[in-house]
């Protein structure tokens, strides 16, 4: 596109698919050469999954100590991919990612940039009206026929997998969202009464809702972690765009885009300001803490801080405290009433 004199533009898709044209951090895992080599017989990351994350996470920190003391012990899915860059090249995750951060234009959010002077839209709204607007957008994909589409999927598809005892909600097309949220309702015996079977439908459109929102929070809290929070030099510019009102979509979205991509094609500075990165001086570092009160692994030092002031770990804290023991208080071998001191004009007793 760049060749043709086009403006590639990139709208919405996976956050970590976005990264990966934005930065050179994609690890190449289709070459078998070096596995052939060295003799490696790469398992597939769902059959890795499968061995339970402390398995994982004690095979990883034999090979890759680094990269296990970034990775939480429960994180399967993240310690097998690690294990899987190592099996197929034989050279640590970690290395690897260090080698990519200290190339020339490179930081602590990868590889450098691959493309010159790109920027970042960012379209975020106020959560009412956006929790609103997802309600309505869940509510017309059940008229257009969710229900019926999920039910003869289930038919087809999963029914056999769930008989089998070889459902699994954790890969594949089972994890997305509008799916694992209607199993109660799809696997409901047909004794149940049309009223119970009526309330478990809407308890999977009320979850579908939920988990929506739920997403969508974590999306925002994405483009926060990774732009605005962790400002590096090679973080291109984030403008903010509000889209809380989209009858107003010209005003407040595509006019001051418009506006923005001209001055930067043309080496002005925009009127509009991008969003300032928060926390310039607070970069988490992604170490790693042991809560031995709370038996839990903690990585980050932004998370290790909230932890520590977290309901459930000053309930440990209290716990602690009760269970040690009071030290011995020393006796009192004079019982007799201490004689008054004068201070000033007033007898204050000594204590």
């Amino acid at each position: 596109m760049h060749r043709r004199k086009k403006l590639p533009i990139i709208v919405g898709g996976t956050n970590y698919y976005i990264e990966s044209i934005l930065w050179k951090i994609l690890i190449d895992s289709g070459g078998s050469d070096t596995e052939s080599e060295r003799g490696v017989a790469s398992e597939s990351r769902e059959d890795l999954e499968k061995l339970g994350g402390p398995e994982l996470h004690r095979r990883l920190k034999e090979v890759d100590p680094d990269m296990a003391a970034l990775l939480h012990p429960h994180d399967a899915r993240k310690i097998a991919r690690s294990l899987q860059v190592y099996m197929k090249s034989g050279v640590p995750h970690s290395q690897i990612l260090e080698e990519q951060r200290g190339q020339d234009g490179g930081d602590c959010l990868g590889g450098p940039l691959r493309f010159r002077e790109p920027c970042i839209f960012w379209l975020h709204s106020n959560m009412d009206a956006l929790d609103e607007r997802l309600d309505k957008r869940v509510d017309e994909m059940l008229s257009l026929g969710l229900i019926d589409e999920l039910r003869d999927f289930h038919q087809r598809f999963n029914e056999k997998k769930i008989q089998d005892n070889s459902q699994d909600y954790q890969h594949g097309i089972f994890q997305s969202i509008g799916f694992k949220e209607f199993h109660e309702y799809l696997t409901a015996s047909k004794d149940i009464s049309q009223e119970e079977h009526e309330k478990l439908k809407i308890k999977g459109i009320e979850c579908l809702k939920q988990v929506t929102r739920r997403y969508i929070r974590k999306q925002n809290k994405w483009v926060r972690n990774r732009f605005l929070k962790r400002p590096a030099s090679n973080v291109p510019p984030v403008y903010g765009l509000d889209v809380t009102d989209v009858t107003n979509w010209e005003t407040t979205v595509l006019t001051p885009a418009l506006e923005i991509l001209e001055c930067l094609q043309k080496g002005e500075q925009p009127s509009v300001q991008p969003i300032r990165a928060e926390g310039a001086e607070t970069r988490n570092k992604r170490r790693h803490h042991m809560c031995e009160l709370c038996d839990k692994v903690i990585i980050g030092d932004l998370e290790w801080t909230a932890h520590q002031k977290s309901k459930n770990h000053l309930y440990q804290v209290r716990k602690r405290r009760k269970a040690e023991p009071v030290p011995d208080q020393p006796q009192d071998i004079n019982t007799t009433e201490p004689e008054p001191v004068h201070v000033s004009d007033r007898q204050v007793p000594v204590l």
